[in-house]
C-alpha cells in the first residue's frame, strides 16, 4: 500500500482549519518566547519557597528540642565551671555565663588596637571582628545613627577590678545581675562591645537606650554586620544577666542571623548549638 503525503493546499474548504491567524500567530509566539522566563520565575519561586521551608523547620524543631529538654539548659547560678570551647578558633561557640567561665590567662593573641580605625587606643578587638565593626559602624552613620565605642576587650584582671567596682556601688546581689564576675565575661573573649550614641549618657544611664534613635538602630539592624545583643529585654532567667541593650557579641553574620531569628537568647541557642545539653 503507498502512502500519499498529505498536501494541506488540497484540503477542501469544509476541513478543519489547521491555520492562525496573525493575532493567535503573535500569542502562541509570544507563549513560546516568555516560556523560559516563566520557568526561570517559577524555578526560583520554589527554590526561595523550599529554602524559608527549610529555616522554617529548623526553627521549629529546634523549639520541640527545647520542649523536649526542658530543664536541661541550667537555671542560673553562680559557679566555676572552665568553659567548654576555649581554643581560639571556637570563638563563635564559646558559652560564658554565670556557670562557666574561662582561665585567667586567657588572651586572644589577634587583639587589634582600635586606634586603627580612629577610635581611643585602650580600645582592642579581635582582628576578624574589625571589617564588620567598621560596616556596621558606617551603616549607623549614614542612617543618622552615629555610634561610639563604650567598651571591648577587657583581661581577667580589668574585669575584676570592674566586678568589684560595680559591686561597691550596687551591692553584691545587683552586681552579679549587671556585671560579670572575672572570667565570666565576654569581653574576655575579644569579640564583644558595648556601644553608646555619638553624645549623650553612657546607655546604661538611660532607662532603656535601645529607645533611642541609635540603641533602636543598632537592635533591629546589628545581626546584619555579625553582632548579637547576649542579654536582650525580658530574658533575665535564660540569659542570667539583666537586659542589657548595649552589650553585642560578634558572632559572624550567619550565626548572628540565625540568633535573631531564632528569638531565643544567645545562650539557648549557644547551648543547643554547642552540645552543652549534654554537658551537665
Amino acid at each position: 500500500m503507498t502512502m500519499k503525503r498529505l498536501n494541506y493546499q488540497q484540503l477542501s474548504k469544509n476541513s478543519p482549519c489547521l491555520c492562525f491567524s496573525d493575532k493567535e500567530r503573535r500569542n502562541r509566539q509570544q507563549i513560546f518566547t516568555n516560556l523560559p522566563r516563566k520557568r526561570a520565575f517559577f524555578n526560583n519561586t520554589l527554590k526561595k519557597f523550599l529554602i524559608a521551608l527549610s529555616i522554617g523547620l529548623f526553627f521549629a524543631l529546634n523549639s520541640i528540642v527545647f520542649a523536649q529538654v526542658d530543664g536541661l539548659l541550667p537555671e542560673c547560678r553562680y559557679d566555676d565551671i572552665p568553659a567548654k570551647y576555649t581554643d581560639s578558633k571556637d570563638w563563635q561557640i564559646s558559652l560564658l555565663d554565670t556557670i562557666y567561665k574561662l582561665d585567667e590567662n586567657y588572651a586572644p593573641s589577634d587583639l587589634v588596637n582600635l586606634s586603627t580605625i580612629g577610635f581611643d587606643k585602650r580600645f582592642s578587638l579581635r582582628d576578624f571582628v574589625i571589617d564588620d565593626l567598621v560596616k556596621l559602624l558606617k551603616a549607623a552613620k549614614e542612617a543618622g545613627n552615629p555610634l561610639r565605642i563604650q567598651s571591648s576587650y577587657r583581661s581577667y584582671d580589668y574585669q575584676k577590678s570592674t566586678f568589684n567596682y560595680w559591686q561597691e556601688k550596687l551591692g553584691q546581689t545587683e552586681a552579679l545581675l549587671t556585671s560579670a564576675r572575672a572570667g565570666h565575661s565576654e569581653h574576655q573573649l575579644g569579640t564583644t562591645v558595648d556601644f553608646k550614641s555619638l553624645t549623650g549618657l553612657a546607655p546604661w544611664d538611660y532607662n532603656d537606650w535601645a529607645t533611642t534613635p541609635a540603641g533602636a538602630w543598632l537592635k533591629e539592624n546589628a545581626h546584619k554586620y555579625g553582632f548579637v545583643m547576649s542579654y536582650p529585654k525580658g530574658k533575665k532567667e535564660l540569659s542570667c544577666y539583666s537586659y542589657e541593650p548595649w552589650h553585642y557579641r560578634y558572632i559572624g553574620i550567619e550565626y548572628a542571623t540565625a540568633v535573631y531569628e531564632s528569638q531565643l537568647t544567645l545562650r539557648e541557642w549557644l547551648w543547643s548549638l554547642a552540645g552543652y545539653l549534654h554537658q551537665e
